[in-house]
């Protein structure tokens, strides 16, 4: 059964996580509280039928205490009564969210697992609903060309267009009414808003009505939590609300990266930012293939350095140093460049035998050399240094637009590429701080 509604067509699935604010916003933009009436009567006229359609189909109440109101950004949730820190505010049934499993059974038959949770669940939204989607335009995507997003956005939309087929062949064998003619652009269109909407829970993924409205705050405590208990999802106030505050809860401690890719939005100055890098051994190193054998042998990525795209061992995930003396780089990128930096068969073989004599990670300890060492680390120096100007590049020409007059939407989108580069700019220059302040140490050391 997939949510609609007669007077509130595709609410469900209209904006919620789109260009968010870390602040709170009011209806009201003084500083004065809006009493419960004022709230109420600033409510969204076009969504006031959806909070009953919904506890209908739920048969039970979700909320006393939240509306459906617009934000600057969009739809969003506001408190219509005071709320009080460790308030409850919100439960939805399982009976009213939307999962994989309400595809039709010979389509959910069809689709292997070659089609994932959220290609399966935007196969359900691509039969109920058929919606265009303003993607970026070449130009506009290439605003962000020098950060790990760009590479990894190529690489889903790949994913998106293998899965398609799938599904596509699915429609065209067990659904006949439906859709006709099942497109690209719209399944896309519903991947995305999956993707950006649906919550991890224990039946796979999910769609939650109204919790759908609730936009981010990378402070907030609040979270949509499960309880398989009472067969619901719900969320607690963090703080306390006046009426007419938007209330806001945390999807996670991501960064602008993530919430770009995943979300469609950026934050100002993210405290979570981080860069993916990644580092080749050159095709004319003369002991290339060696290098490989043993990192295949010897790859064993903790959890802490698996980055958020990848978790291969030649890409790393920087995280901003917030001191020269603290803790720095990543360890395994520190270790890949002291194998990079090999130049004879003895070195690799020296490395190799020393990780069998620990824990059986390559290249953990630093070289007893210092040149060695230094040299290692100049090799990772270089890289991001590259990477530096790279970025200083773009957010040279995000600055200098070629037009006068520009729409409202390419405004937005370069302000979100602004917001991502300057980012892992910011991530960048204290990797490259730490590492002049490490090298510089092993120079100067007796």
């Amino acid at each position: 059964m997939l949510l609609s509604c007669p007077t509130v067509k595709l609410i469900v699935f209209q904006q919620r996580r789109t260009f968010t604010s870390s602040l709170a916003k009011r209806f009201s933009f003084n500083a004065q509280p809006l009493t419960e009436s004022q709230a109420q009567a600033a409510l969204d006229k076009e969504c006031i039928d959806f909070l009953p359609w919904l506890e209908q189909v739920a048969g039970a109440k979700i909320t006393n205490t939240l509306s459906i109101g617009k934000s600057p950004y969009g739809r969003a949730l506001f408190a219509s009564k005071v709320i009080h820190a460790g308030d409850c505010i919100l439960k939805v049934p399982f009976n009213a969210q939307i999962t994989p499993d309400e595809l039709p059974t010979d389509i959910k038959v069809s689709l292997t697992d070659e089609v994932g949770n959220i290609g399966k669940l935007a196969a359900l939204v691509m039969i109920e609903i058929n919606a265009g989607q303003i993607f970026w335009d070449e130009n506009e995507f290439s605003m962000i060309r020098c950060s790990a997003v760009h590479k990894e956005t190529v690489k889903q939309k790949a994913r998106i267009e293998r899965e398609f087929s799938l599904v596509s062949q699915a429609f065209k064998e067990h659904l006949t009414s439906a859709i006709e003619r099942p497109s690209l652009e719209n399944f896309m269109y519903a991947y995305t808003l999956v993707g950006s909407r649906a919550w991890e829970t224990s039946r796979g993924i999910s769609l939650i009505p109204f919790a759908d409205f609730m936009n981010h705050d990378g402070l907030s405590a609040s979270i949509v939590l499960t309880d398989e208990g009472n067969q619901l999802s719900e969320v607690t106030a963090d703080r306390d609300y006046s009426p007419g505050d938007e209330v806001l809860i945390r999807y996670g401690e991501f960064s602008n990266a993530t919430l770009m890719l995943d979300f469609g939005f950026t934050l100002p100055y993210n405290t979570h930012d981080e860069v993916q890098i990644q580092m080749d051994i050159p095709n004319d190193d003369p002991l290339r293939n060696m290098k490989l054998g043993l990192l295949q042998t010897h790859y064993t990525r903790s959890v802490k350095d698996i980055n958020i795209f990848h978790s291969s061992y030649d890409t790393f995930t920087i995280k901003e140093v917030k001191s020269a003396t603290g803790k720095g780089i990543p360890q395994s990128l520190r270790a890949f460049a002291r194998l990079l930096s090999c130049t004879s068969p003895q070195e690799l073989n020296d490395l190799s035998k020393e990780a069998e004599q620990n824990d059986g990670r390559l290249a953990r300890l630093p070289f007893k050399d210092r040149s060695r060492e230094l040299e290692a680390h100049k090799i990772i120096l270089a890289h991001i240094n590259s990477l530096i100007v790279d970025h200083s590049v773009c957010i040279k020409e995000l600055g200098a637009s070629n037009f006068r007059f520009e729409s409202q939407r390419l405004t937005v989108r370069r302000q979100m590429a602004r917001e991502l580069i300057f980012g892992e700019l910011r991530v960048l220059r204290s990797a490259a701080e730490w590492l002049i302040h490490y090298c510089t140490n092993l120079f100067s050391a007796p």
